[in-house]
């Protein structure tokens, strides 16, 4: 299944792709959130979705799409998980995950604005494969870990490199911006993805293509990620981990290149959809 939310900010629906369509499924009941994932939700959305098809109501075109999971308790991030982009950005390949989290106020959808926060001269752009989770994780072995798996989506991992990089302190400050992590335009479920390992993902900025790498390059891969992570904290139902970026990005240019107001970067992966944000600078209010 492919899951959407789709509306207002903060006023979103859920909703289903089927035969390349957007259909509203509200009459389902519930959002796609952590309660919806704890209780067999994609198992009985299946079901209503068989029930119901061809009685359930098209979104109308056009339609704004936000991030394909309501707000989760947590976004994990993986740092240095391409060995070329920890070359470019002259680092070492870790000897293990570098983890940082972003905000949950930093959850936009797929198509919306990037705001340059205030201040900010070195905002940068990171194509990233998302994993969400199924259900509560906490010690999981790497071979029980696809069972906590709900599904994939793409992830712009937005970075401000001053921030995160050159003031002291945690990456997290220039990672958990407000809009800094469009999600989307939709949730995979594993299913319809016959082979994670080997996903081409890219990201173009004003057209001109900056990212163009495979997972099949991840240092660590997905089932270890899941793992390791739970041997720290408990994962939740709906949490997001996001497993790094290849190379290209802004900062390992020779000098950097950032993002600047009316930039358009356009990003996807494949079976995961594109998605398209423009940067605007920060006014208050």
């Amino acid at each position: 299944m492919k899951l959407i939310r789709h509306g207002r900010p903060d006023q979103e629906q859920p909703g289903i792709i089927l035969h390349d369509q957007h259909f509203d499924v509200s009459a389902f009941g519930e959002d796609y959130n952590e309660a919806f994932f704890a209780s067999d939700g994609l198992r009985r959305l299946a079901e209503f979705v068989r029930q119901n098809e061809g009685r359930l109501p098209k979104v109308a075109d056009g339609a704004r799409l936000g991030p394909p999971v309501a707000r989760p308790s947590k976004i994990l991030c993986v740092g240095l998980n391409y060995a070329d982009h920890a070359r470019e950005t002259g680092a070492t390949p870790p000897p293990e995950p570098v983890l940082f989290m972003k905000s949950t106020t930093a959850l936009v959808g797929p198509n919306d604005d990037i705001i340059i926060p205030r201040n900010s001269v070195k905002t940068d752009w990171e194509v990233e494969l998302a994993v969400v989770i199924g259900k509560r994780a906490s010690y999981v072995t790497e071979a029980q870990a696809h069972e906590y798996i709900a599904g994939y989506a793409l992830h712009n991992d937005v970075s401000e490199r001053e921030f995160q990089l050159e003031r002291s302190g945690t990456w997290d400050k220039g990672k958990g911006c407000d809009t800094f992590a469009p999600v989307g335009p939709f949730l995979v479920t594993p299913d319809e993805i016959p082979d994670v390992d080997n996903l081409r993902l890219w990201l173009s900025v004003n057209g001109q293509m900056m990212q163009n790498g495979t997972t099949a390059n991840l240092i660590f891969r997905i089932p270890f990620l899941i793992s390791y992570i739970s041997q720290f904290m408990t994962l939740l139902p709906g949490d997001i981990i996001s497993t790094g970026t290849p190379a290209g990005v802004g900062l390992g240019f020779n000098p950097p290149v950032y993002l600047k107001p009316g930039d358009v970067v356009e990003l996807g992966i494949d079976g995961l959809g594109t998605s398209r944000q423009v940067l605007k600078s920060y006014s208050k209010g």
